[in-house]
C-alpha cells in the first residue's frame, strides 16, 4: 500500500498513541487501530486497559455497552468481558466457556500518553518507549499539556512524510510558522536504531509571522533551530528554539521561544489514521496562545493529507513519484518502518 510493497500496511510490534491518558476514563472510549476495534478504559483502582472492541456473539459495539464494575457489559445481550478479556457472564446459559473471550492489548501510560501494543503481546516491551527525559517532556522547567486529537481521512503514512519533510512549513504554514528558509537551508539526518532525526539551524534570518504576533514588529532577523525526532512507528517529538539573532548589537542571543511539540500518528484503517498533537513550553499563559494558534495550522496540515487522498483514490494505488534532494528523511522514514515490516513477515 503506497508508499509501502505491496502487501505492507503498518508495523504490528511497536508502540502507538491511543489516546491521551486525560481522555481514558470510566466511560468506555472506542478505537479502531490497525484495523481493529478497540474499547480503552480505566478499572476502578484506576489501571487503563484496552480490549476488543466488537462482541464475539453478534459483533455488536462493546464501545457502545457500559462498563460494570471492571467488566464490558455488551449492550445487546448482556454478554459481560473482564479487563483480562475473559467471558465473565452469559445471561442465557449458565455455563461460561472458556474459550469465549475478548482480545487484550498491553496498554501503557506514559506521560500524557496512553501507548498500545497492536502486535505480539511478549513483545511489547516499554523500554521501546521514546524516552520522556530525552523528548523534553519529563517537567525539567517545561509544563507538557495534550492540544488536539483528531480524525483524518488520510492513511497515517502521509502525515508521517508530512512530519519527516518540514519543508513545507515554508509554503503549507507560510502565514505562521514558516518561512523560505525551512526549505532552503540545510538539513541534518542523524540514523539511529528506532529513532530518525532531523535539524535545520538557521541562522541571522527573517522572522515567521509567529514571532511578530507574539514578541512584536520590531524583530528583523532570528537564529532558530528546527528539527523533528521520528521514533518509529508513529511519534515525532519536535524543536522550536529562536532567538533574535547575534547580529543585533543590542538584544542578540535574546531567547524568543522555547518549546517543544509532539505529534502522534496511529493508523486506523488503511485509508484513514488518528493524530494527537501537543506541547511543553515554559509557562501556561503560552500555551494558552499557541493552543488557539496552531489550531489552524494543524488544520492545515491535516488539509493536506486528506487532499493528497483523495487524489491516490483518482490515480490509483502506484503512482509514480519524482522525488526531490528534500526527500531525504521521509525516505529514509520510510525505508526504516518498510523493514520493520518487512521482518515482521519474515519466517521465524
Amino acid at each position: 500500500m503506497y508508499p509501502f510493497t505491496q502487501g505492507s500496511f503498518a508495523v504490528r510490534n511497536g508502540w502507538y498513541v491511543a489516546a491521551f491518558a486525560r481522555d481514558v476514563t470510566r466511560d468506555l472510549l472506542a478505537r479502531t487501530i490497525l484495523g481493529q476495534p478497540v474499547v480503552l478504559y480505566r478499572k476502578q483502582d484506576g489501571t487503563a486497559v484496552a480490549v476488543g472492541g466488537r462482541c464475539p456473539h453478534r459483533h455488536y459495539p462493546l464501545g457502545e455497552s457500559c462498563l460494570k464494575g471492571d467488566s464490558i457489559e455488551c449492550g445487546y445481550h448482556g454478554i459481560a468481558f473482564g479487563p483480562d478479556g475473559q467471558c465473565t457472564k452469559v445471561p442465557s446459559q449458565a455455563h461460561v466457556p472458556r474459550s469465549y473471550r475478548i482480545p487484550t492489548y498491553p496498554l501503557v501510560e506514559h506521560g500524557i500518553w496512553m501507548f498500545i501494543w497492536m502486535g505480539e503481546p511478549d513483545r511489547a516491551d516499554p523500554a521501546l518507549l521514546p524516552d520522556l527525559a530525552e523528548i523534553g517532556a519529563d517537567g525539567g522547567g517545561m509544563i507538557l499539556r495534550p492540544f488536539y486529537s483528531e480524525h483524518v481521512k488520510g492513511r497515517y503514512q502521509l502525515l508521517n512524510d508530512n512530519l519527516l519533510d518540514l519543508t513545507h512549513l515554508a509554503y503549507l504554514h507560510a502565514s505562521s510558522i514558516g518561512t523560505e528558509d525551512n526549505a532552503s537551508v540545510p538539513e541534518e539526518l542523524t540514523r539511529e536504531p528506532g529513532v530518525l532525526r532531523s535539524r535545520r539551524h538557521i541562522r541571522d534570518a527573517a522572522p515567521p509571522p509567529v514571532v511578530r504576533t507574539f514578541h512584536g514588529e520590531d524583530i528583523e532577523r532570528i537564529d532558530r533551530v528546527v528539527g523533528m525526532d521520528f521514533y518509529l512507528p508513529g511519534f515525532h517529538a519536535g524543536i522550536g528554539d529562536m532567538a533574535v539573532s547575534r547580529s543585533n548589537p543590542v538584544r542578540g542571543g535574546e531567547q524568543l521561544n522555547r518549546s517543544r511539540v509532539y505529534h502522534a500518528v496511529t493508523p486506523e484503517t488503511p485509508t484513514s489514521c488518528h493524530y494527537f498533537f501537543a506541547m511543553a513550553a515554559e509557562d501556561e499563559a503560552g500555551l494558552d496562545r499557541m493552543d488557539a494558534y496552531l489550531r489552524p495550522v494543524i488544520a492545515e496540515d491535516k488539509f493536506a493529507t486528506e487532499e493528497i487522498e483523495k487524489m491516490l483514490a483518482i490515480v490509483g494505488e502506484n503512482p509514480e513519484e519524482l522525488l526531490l534532494r528534500s526527500d531525504r528523511n521521509a525516505v529514509e522514514g520510510r525505508r526504516m518502518l518498510q523493514q520493520m515490516m518487512d521482518a515482521e513477515r519474515a519466517p521465524a
